[in-house]
């Protein structure tokens, strides 16, 4: 027997905390898979198995706090593993005289037993293990979302099976072989890059009865439907799965065929007025069949929004200056030459080449909002990496326009709809959302008239832009209706003086008001 024990916890770490055991006492074990995770005050530890064997004894139980060396379970080694491989072959061996007998009375009979066959392949020696892949540098762990496929589900090679999220983004992971799907890391359990969080039976023996067993559930539309339809992503399962949609039946929408969580939404609200018109009591029932309330945890994307947002309004010494700006000349120029400018570079004209190149001059001029602190230093940019909020189904996320002092207005336009298509569809890279040094987000494309954005720290500067309102304004003695725009720069007061904020807005208010200036270099 082998015991398995507490490891040392690092420097001045006295105790754990047990997380949650990935086996059951009496499950079989093989040598360094992992057993179970350790909570600290400052890291997790992963505790893996000391030898080949069978898990006889889990000594201590989720929840309970341990200390280095304490002894955590026990593996029995070597020959308490043998009657475990030993017992689905009794039981094979057992199978066919059953079979024979009852093959003459009814038909039902023979489907059973294929259904049992998965077991042995997935205890046998040929299955492919499914591992956490790499999240990127700085993220060291994730949190498993909701896999599309039960355990004895079959799985096809590269099939969508779980997303997990980090704090950053969401990776997808598809099965690396067909056959039959063991889970081992549940939904909601935090695993690390490289750690075992399924299995496949890749065996064809292992496969092919769990095709045919679904066969008699064809009868059933509802559970026919899921198998048939097309990968869900966890956010559009959960909305399916609520509100009983049959996913076939949804109009998709999203890149690639995919159907999108607004789909999804857009089909609920489809639905609710066909009842309406045929009782007048329909409107009631779904109130009825819902909480009042609901918990939900927050995906890690959230709690990190969350943290970040909090530390920075914590760190930072935030003021925001407010000012207002004509879009009367920037929308001529956008309106004239919107076509052309289209047909030459394929992309369309949009306010936000003319803003970033606003900035970008501005930016030059005063350095120090394209600064940030580091301790008692300042760190001064001589590069221009712009960050643009965007706003997703999983939350804001800053995707970074590289270098925008040295692309054109078209650049501009396709950097930007690039990062908002790799935004919305999750295919972000960590690379393209760190780096910015300075952010611009836009609530004008939501309505908002006025808003004071937070800081993406470390940076020391946020432009937000608003709606254009049509307005009157005083021009030249005489009042005119002019399409305005309110802007918002939120700075850091530390580094970042009133008269460097002021003079900073001012100078993106006259290059937007003259945009023959920034296109001159003025």
């Amino acid at each position: 027997m082998a015991d398995i024990l507490t490891p040392a916890l690092g420097e001045s770490v006295t105790e754990a905390t047990i997380g949650k055991w990935t086996k059951k006492a009496g499950d079989p074990v093989k040598k360094d898979e992992v057993l179970v995770e350790l909570e600290t005050d400052k890291v997790s530890l992963e505790v893996v198995s000391p030898a080949d064997g069978v898990l006889s004894e889990i000594k201590t139980p989720d929840g309970e706090t341990v200390t280095p060396g304490a002894v955590l379970g026990v593996v029995t080694e070597g020959a308490a593993a043998a009657p475990s491989a030993e017992a689905p072959k009794a039981e094979a061996k057992a199978a066919p005289a059953p079979k024979a007998e009852a093959a003459p009375t009814p038909a039902p009979a023979p489907a059973p037993a294929p259904a049992a066959a998965p077991a042995p392949a997935a205890a046998s020696g040929g299955s492919v293990a499914i591992m956490t892949p790499t999240m990127g540098e700085s993220v060291a762990e994730g949190t498993m979302g909701t896999w599309l496929k039960k355990s004895g589900d079959t799985v096809a090679k590269d099939e969508m099976l779980v997303e997990i999220e980090t704090d950053k983004v969401a990776v997808e992971v598809s099965a690396p072989a067909a056959g039959v799907l063991t889970i081992v890391a549940e939904a909601g359990s935090t695993v690390t890059p490289g750690q075992q969080i399924g299995s496949i039976a890749a065996s064809g023996e292992g496969a092919a009865p769990a095709v045919a067993a679904p066969a008699p559930a064809a009868a059933s539309p509802a559970r026919a439907a899921p198998g048939d339809a097309p990968h869900l992503s966890p956010a559009v399962q959960r909305v399916v799965t609520e509100n009983n949609l049959d996913p076939k039946a949804l109009a998709a929408t999203g890149p690639k065929g995919n159907i999108t969580k607004a789909d999804a939404i857009a089909a609920i609200g489809a639905a609710v007025p066909a009842p309406a018109a045929a009782a007048p009591a329909a409107p009631a029932a779904p109130r009825a069949d819902q909480p009042r309330e609901e918990r939900v945890k927050m995906t890690r994307l959230r709690q990190t929004i969350a943290r970040r947002l909090k530390e920075s309004q914590n760190t930072a010494a935030q003021l925001t200056t407010f000012n207002e700006v004509d879009m009367t000349n920037v929308m001529a120029l956008r309106t004239q030459y919107k076509d052309a400018f289209e047909k030459r570079h394929g992309v369309k004209l949009g306010f936000m080449s003319f803003f970033t190149k606003a900035i970008v001059a501005a930016l030059k001029e005063i350095p120090a909002v394209n600064a940030e602190i580091d301790g008692t230093d300042i760190i001064y940019k001589n590069h221009y990496d712009i960050g643009v909020a965007v706003g997703t189904e999983k939350g804001l996320v800053v995707p970074v326009l590289r270098d925008a002092d040295q692309l054109s207005l078209a650049g501009i336009e396709k950097g930007i709809a690039a990062l908002g298509k790799a935004a919305r569809d999750g295919d972000l890279t960590l690379d393209q959302l760190q780096g910015g040094t300075f952010t611009i987000t836009n609530g004008g494309t939501y309505g908002s008239l006025m808003s004071t954005p937070i800081l993406n720290a470390p940076q020391s500067g946020i432009l937000g832009m608003h709606n254009i309102v049509q307005r009157p304004m005083a021009v030249d003695g005489q009042v005119v209706i002019r399409p305005m725009m309110y802007l918002a720069l939120s700075y850091d007061h530390r580094i970042v003086d009133g008269k460097e904020a002021v003079t900073f807005l001012v100078r993106v208010k006259d290059l937007l008001e003259d945009p023959a200036r920034a296109l001159l270099d003025l």
